[in-house]
């Protein structure tokens, strides 16, 4: 079984310089819940790692972020897609706690789950956080330029400039698919 591990706002659902924070303001990004879907039916195990400080920040609840995933999953399965587990880092920023992106205990607990290594692990993010966080555990940092992926890309080009780029996780996963069965014939 193969894994991916996908950022969740700016990736799957616009993204909001105010937070997410309930399932009203929750709403996938064209062509994102398919592409999941498709990585599903292609094998793949798809976890998402994401940063949700509005909690810490107390801005919502876990029962509202719960509610928010359960949209997700529910739109998610209408078209037979699946996400094999959501983790996600509830603290604020000066907690200096270790599964806050850029540091990598989110991505080490989906090693740890999915007992398969993190190296050339596809991870898709929109902000450097998510990539950075994927270098440093030797997974495969894909960025799409949705949510914050424009202005990562300006912030940080040098950085970047080995990393796939993709205009959204559509588009990302239909070349990651490509890729996979070239190298299989």
């Amino acid at each position: 079984m193969k894994t991916i591990i996908l950022d969740r706002d700016g990736v799957i659902n616009e993204d909001s310089d105010d937070f997410i924070k309930s399932p009203d303001e929750w709403v996938p990004i064209t062509g994102s819940l398919d592409a999941v879907a498709r990585l599903n039916h292609a094998g793949y195990q798809v976890y998402v790692a994401s940063n949700q400080s509005g909690i810490g920040r107390g801005l919502f609840d876990i029962e509202s972020l719960n509610a928010i995933h359960q949209k997700m999953n529910t739109e998610l399965q209408k078209i037979g897609g699946r996400i094999q587990a959501i983790l996600f880092c509830p603290h604020a920023p000066d907690e200096e706690c270790q599964c806050r992106k850029p540091k990598a205990g989110l991505y080490e607990e989906v090693a740890r789950r999915s007992q398969e290594p993190l190296i050339n692990m596809p991870v898709i993010g929109d902000s450097f956080r998510d990539l950075e966080a994927a270098m440093t555990v030797g997974a495969k940092p894909i960025l799409v330029l949705t949510g914050k992926g424009e202005n990562t890309l300006m912030e940080h080009r040098e950085q970047l400039l080995n990393v796939p780029r993709f205009a959204n996780l559509a588009v990302a996963v239909e070349r990651l698919l490509d890729e996979a069965a070239v190298k299989e014939s």
